[in-house]
């Protein structure tokens, strides 16, 4: 796991991110385009087991040619961390020793509720909403942590 400016500096100009909606069963996936402007929606992956987890997370990063993933920090509004927290950043801890050092973890403060309002402007029922949430809410992360670097680098 990185500190945000070491993660800028290591990730490349032209190369897409992986953003992570981490859960207890149920990984939303995101992915930028390599000018790091979109974050689109990708997948939800249901997590049994972590080798298979890893498995399909590493599918998506080498299909995608991904360079970085930024994984949703569940802090309280009050920026305290939540019980959620230690889950993600052991999330992080594993998935730099598997996968790629390239990771830092983003602030996801009310991003169900903003993918989840975000698809209700799209014109989605409810249903469609709640089973796409997961993968809607690492979109709402990746954008989130992409409009940063788009003001960073201004």
């Amino acid at each position: 796991m990185l500190d945000i400016d070491v993660f800028i500096e290591k990730i490349k100009k032209k190369s897409r991110l992986i953003g992570i909606d981490p859960g207890g069963k149920r990984i939303g996936v995101a992915i930028s385009d390599e000018n790091k402007i979109v974050a689109t929606p990708f997948s939800t992956i249901v997590k049994n087991k972590y080798s298979v987890f890893i498995k399909d997370i590493k599918k998506i990063v080498e299909e995608n040619h991904i360079k970085g993933i930024v994984i949703g920090n569940p802090i309280n509004m009050d920026g305290s961390p939540s019980q959620s927290s230690q889950s993600a950043k052991d999330l992080a801890i594993n998935l730099s020793k598997d996968i790629t050092e390239n990771i830092i973890l983003w602030d996801e403060r009310l991003s169900s509720h903003g993918a989840f309002n975000l698809s209700g402007d799209l014109g989605s029922n409810t249903s469609k909403k709640v089973k796409k949430l997961d993968e809607n809410s690492a979109q709402f992360i990746l954008q989130g942590f992409l409009d940063y670097l788009s003001k960073k680098n201004t």
